[in-house]
């Protein structure tokens, strides 16, 4: 409740701010306090929800991630079409009261717990040092494109000094135990797994989230509202496929249900490579209906995996493992997505320049097709322009459509790397142990005790 109100200020002060500097550090601010809702947010469905709710619980923690991943930024930019960039900050003004209005009556006091006599009490150095450690991780990765990574000084010293701050943090951990925290829970075959099913997940999402409006607005110029339609085949189905994936797993292994989720996304996947440079809007349409079935299965399973593998080690009884739990997945899911945008951002510009090389090989003066096609060019441009200037401005055209033709190639190859990467998570679900108790048996159980 504190950290909400906090954010309620800051989101709402922002936009009065002309210095760049307070804005900075006003979103800092925001940062620390928003990070504590989605764990806590876990956390809450894990321990306060009665079992015969917690697969509602999921179905919607899961629908508000990818709903909000696909629509902020059709809805940014709605606001600042209609309205005024400062409604981007304003919108969670609104919104936050009503949260802590639902989290004070909703959501019993839970007191931290107290450490038994002759037991370390809590630290907070050991927090400040992983947290200022992984921020310092976080910013390498998401300015390492921009500043050719590791040839970048900036980039050399956040690594090091981030993987440096983290380190400290598990060695004290470990030399000084701290209450709050128990990392020996995590080590555990089917979380390790599920943590690399979460990462594969963050990257599969770069279709929707960077794929097709990297596609859209490099190629067809398309304005980021005007990408708000095709990414609603992803986001709107979300509300209702979300409560189907949990009826599944009511009666299904989450494994299936994960295997069919990967499945559908890679399908997917594999009929967006076949994107040509003259597609829009419309010819996204059966491929996104397929993915957003997919994602709706893959990832109201994963969270339900998560949330079953916590159940039968008997931790809903031990709020340390709970909130480690929680808080280990919220770091993965933040970091999976970032290492997916870097390393998604770093091969399209690869891939990119390699079929420019490819196709400029293709393209010289004294090649008939190239100069068949200067010659329509020129011709086209002759009624406005005279001589030379037709003639470069044909040149110009040329060049821009061997960009876009890479481009377009580019972003095929990336909905490849996303199948292969479907596929590779595929293999991963399939080491997956057993869980001994699934959701059906909880379920029967919670029935016969009433």
């Amino acid at each position: 409740l504190a950290c909400a109100w906090i954010f309620t200020a800051v989101t709402f002060l922002i936009p009065f701010c002309h210095a760049l500097g307070l804005v900075l550090a006003l979103l800092v601010v925001g940062g620390l306090t928003a990070g504590t809702f989605y764990p806590l947010t876990l956390s809450f469905v894990l321990r306060a929800l009665p079992m015969r709710f917690v697969l509602l619980g999921i179905a919607m923690y899961a629908t508000d991630i990818v709903f909000t991943t696909d629509m902020a930024q059709a809805w940014e930019s709605f606001f600042m079409e209609h309205l005024s960039w400062r409604w981007i900050f304003w919108n969670a003004t609104i919104l936050t009261p009503l949260m802590i209005l639902l989290i004070h009556f909703g959501i019993p006091r839970q007191p931290l717990p107290k450490p038994q006599p002759g037991h370390p009490a809590p630290n907070w150095r050991g927090f400040l040092y992983a947290s200022l450690g992984a921020a310092l991780l976080y910013i390498a990765l998401d300015q390492g494109q921009r500043l050719d990574w590791f040839h970048s000084s900036l980039i050399v010293g956040l690594t090091v000094a981030g993987t440096f701050l983290v380190g400290a943090a598990v060695v004290r951990h470990f030399l000084l135990p701290n209450p709050l925290i128990n990392f020996r829970f995590l080590i555990r075959r089917n979380t390790l797994l599920l943590a690399l099913v979460l990462v594969s997940f963050r990257f599969v999402m770069l279709a929707t989230v960077v794929s097709i409006p990297s596609f859209l607005g490099s190629v067809r110029g398309f304005l980021p509202l005007q990408e708000a339609p095709v990414l609603f085949w992803i986001a709107l189905p979300q509300f209702v496929l979300g409560i189907a994936a949990m009826a599944l797993m009511s009666r299904i292994d989450p494994r299936l249900i994960l295997t069919a989720g990967f499945s559908l996304v890679g399908i997917a996947c594999l009929l967006n490579s076949r994107v040509t440079s003259i597609w829009a809007g419309p010819n996204f349409s059966m491929s996104q209906a397929v993915m957003a079935i997919g994602l709706a299965l893959a990832f109201n399973a994963m969270v339900g995996s998560i949330i079953l593998e916590v159940v039968d080690t008997g931790a809903l009884s031990r709020p340390v493992d709970v909130l480690t739990f929680a808080g280990f997945f919220q770091v993965i899911r933040l970091f999976g997505g970032e290492m997916g945008a870097a390393f998604m951002g770093h091969f399209i510009a690869i891939r990119e320049q390699f079929h420019s090389n490819m196709l400029g090989l293709n393209v010289q003066l004294g090649n008939v097709l190239t100069d068949q096609r200067l010659l329509g060019l020129r011709h086209a441009f002759s009624t406005y322009s005279t001589g030379l200037t037709a003639t470069g401005r044909a040149a110009e055209v040329l060049t821009l459509q061997i960009r876009q033709q890479a481009f377009t190639l580019a972003i095929s190859d990336s909905f490849i790397l996303l199948a292969c990467s479907c596929a590779a998570c595929l293999v991963v679900v399939a080491f997956m142990s057993t869980v001994p108790t699934q959701y059906h048996q909880i379920v029967a159980s919670n029935l016969e005790a009433k």
